[in-house]
């Protein structure tokens, strides 16, 4: 990586990506030792609870399945609720999400109509060193109040308008490092870098726009993974002098261990949450992960696990009834359809099926849902704005009681050609897109993220693994799908033509899709890989 032009820093950490014109003001000494404290701090816990993750898995392989815990009944079954909420996150019924790093894709997410913004250093942003720092300077633009500008190919101009949607900001998850910042002679968390640089330079500013420092934390697996969040909070405010409390988050339950620990994730963090959100596309990921090598869970086609069926139905139910008990929202999950420009019978077509989703939502008693386009905010708000109230935070849901059995029921159906086809072709495309520095992919009309490429590169993994028969009678073996994925990448060359498909990443995404389909035990991320891939290319 190039060293030149990296800033003056604190004694023990090295910025090895390089200073491009901006980044200085990100990266400035102080910014830099408030970081790299957060990360001497909680960085060793950090990677013991990365490794308590492997040491989990190791008892789900040897058939021990996830369940409520005994030792923490006394919080489930306690009489607590979690902090108030502050006036500007007590309307969320529609929120949308998109990557930091697109400035024009900022904007118009927060003039979009939405509630609420979910802006992502994660899933839907290729973490390249231009794309994490480019995020952090439009986050402090935008609190600054200057974040318009004009687009150089269509000289059309971009601002921010009046009552914008409340801004959340989300960190990576605890199993990413950001691989430009070495503390002490080691990479540095990717959680605690971006977290830590949003709130050193924009929480007081926030604060003084009547907002404050939100955000969104993915992908935890377990109470104490939240413990060193709240604990991280906790450093942060006394740090800066801001009053305990002031950092409100929302926690994705997208992993199927965090399913059952949903109360005392709540409680761990009671004094900074204000809801949880469910994270579909991510946990059926991680239900097939964590239950992969159990022949009993086996899945069927993707598009055959839906969310008003077995344990995707259970999981949304129980976060709901979860949280409403204890005076937190209950967020609904992703729609991620994107408008097909001129065919108005095919949007038609996608947006009833939008409109049906949301109805189940918000008939469950979620209090508000996702959305990854601008177009879809009229479409979710034509369902949660008839809603009595602006949440629905007084729904109990007391009818709902689900065991270990329920959150663990598999959908059934069948498993067909087309279906791994069509996992071969997403997977691939997404992961080519993101070693290329996009995280946030149109593909065939919907608008992907990495969920969706680890959604497909583990489901073959698992038919793989059981050599699981299709409806057609035959097994899937790393044959099969090698036959099937290079005859789908034939077609695919042939459509995207040779210009494209040489310019581009394919070479090692096939690769990487291939390693993660066949590898013998399931890869926990298939980012992590990536990552290294993406560091060398973009450095």
């Amino acid at each position: 990586m190039s060293q030149s032009g990296s800033p003056v820093t604190a004694h023990g950490i090295e910025v090895k990506g390089p200073l491009k014109p901006g980044f200085d003001a990100v990266l400035t000494p102080e910014a830099l030792a408030f970081v790299a404290e957060l990360e001497r701090l909680f960085g060793g816990r950090r990677r013991e609870l990365i490794a308590a993750r492997a040491e989990r898995q190791k008892r789900f392989d040897a058939g021990e399945l996830p369940d409520f815990l005994p030792e923490t009944r006394n919080i489930r079954e306690g009489d607590w609720r979690i902090a108030p909420i502050p006036a500007d996150l007590l309307d969320r019924r529609v929120e949308i999400t998109g990557p930091v790093d697109n400035r024009k894709m900022v904007i118009n997410a927060l003039n979009s109509g939405a509630q609420s913004y979910m802006t992502d250093f994660e899933d839907a942003a290729a973490p390249s060193w231009d794309n994490m720092i480019g995020g952090q300077i439009n986050m402090m633009a935008y609190w600054a109040g200057d974040i318009g500008f004009t687009e150089a190919s269509s000289g059309k101009s971009y601002a921010v308008k009046d009552k914008p949607a409340v801004l959340n900001v989300r960190p990576r998850g605890w199993h990413l490092e950001e691989a430009h910042v070495e503390v002490d002679g080691a990479r540095m968390s990717g959680s605690l870098f971006d977290f830590g640089l949003y709130f050193f330079h924009c929480a007081k500013k926030s604060i003084a726009r009547g907002a404050g420092p939100y955000f969104y934390l993915p992908k935890m697996e377990s109470h104490k993974e939240a413990r060193l969040w709240n604990d991280v909070f906790v450093h942060a405010q006394k740090k800066l002098g801001i009053p305990q409390g002031t950092i409100k988050v929302t926690v994705l339950i997208e992993t199927l261990p965090a399913a059952f620990e949903m109360h005392e994730i709540l409680y761990e963090l009671r004094e900074h949450i204000v809801g949880l959100n469910c994270g579909r596309w991510d946990y059926i990921f991680s239900y097939i992960k964590r239950l992969g090598k159990n022949p009993n869970y086996l899945l069927p086609d993707r598009a055959q696990v839906v969310m008003g069926k077995s344990f995707l139905s259970a999981y949304s139910l129980m976060l709901v009834k979860t949280c409403h008990q204890r005076g937190a929202f209950a967020m609904g999950g992703m729609a991620a359809q994107i408008p097909v420009k001129g065919d108005e019978a095919a949007n038609e077509a996608a947006f009833n099926k939008v409109r049906a989703d949301k109805e189940r939502e918000a008939t469950n008693g979620h209090d508000g849902t996702w959305v990854a386009h601008p177009d879809l905010v009229r479409v979710a708000m034509e369902i949660f704005g008839k809603l009595p109230d602006k949440n629905q935070l007084t729904r109990q849901r007391q009818d709902v009681n689900y065991g270990q059995k329920e959150m663990l029921e598999p959908h059934t159906g069948e498993r067909t050609e087309e279906g791994m086809r069509e996992c071969c072709r997403v997977g691939v495309q997404y992961i080519e897109a993101w070693l290329g520095g996009r995280g946030a992919v149109p593909l065939y009309n919907l608008m992907e993220d990495a969920a969706t490429a680890e959604i497909s590169r583990t489901q073959i993994w698992q038919w793989i693994f059981h050599g699981a028969a299709l409806a057609d009678g035959r097994k899937v073996t790393p044959e099969l799908f090698r036959e099937t994925l290079a005859d789908e990448m034939k077609t695919l060359r042939a459509t995207l033509g040779e210009t494209i498909w040489n310019n581009g990443h394919f070479a090692d995404a096939i690769a990487l899709f291939d390693d993660m389909a066949t590898a013998a035990d399931c890869p926990e991320f298939l980012t992590l890989p990536a990552y290294e891939l993406l560091i060398s290319r973009t450095n």
